[in-house]
């Protein structure tokens, strides 16, 4: 006895791609800052095509006019404050690290004297 399986079917839901983020008019230029910043990530990283949801094309122009941007300092290379900012000195255990450490030489038994004559 086997059970019926009804026929996959598709939602009726309308598919509505989302606009792209370059309109017509826009020029992709190392001078449109207010473009370009719109593909870069907080830590300053170029955001990938997924993200971006660019076309190849459109990817490459915006890749090289970043990198234009960064290179005539109209863009910062990385934007990691924390980068400058001096790290907490570690703390110390109790012993003193600039008492130098007496060096003992090794004692002779009298045994290891008579072994040795």
């Amino acid at each position: 006895m086997e059970k019926y399986k009804p026929p996959f079917r598709k939602s009726k839901r309308s598919f509505r791609r989302p606009l792209p983020p370059i309109g017509f008019g826009d020029q992709i230029d190392y001078r449109n800052m207010s473009l370009i910043t719109r593909f870069i990530s907080e830590q300053g990283k170029i955001l990938s095509r997924r993200v971006n949801r660019l076309n190849l094309k459109q990817q490459r122009l915006i890749t090289l006019a970043i990198k234009q941007a960064r290179i005539l300092s109209l863009l910062p290379f990385l934007k990691n404050e924390k980068q400058f900012e001096r790290a907490k000195p570690l703390s110390r255990t109790k012993k003193k690290w600039n008492r130098k450490r007496k060096r003992t030489t090794p004692q002779l038994n009298e045994n290891s004297n008579q072994n040795l004559n």
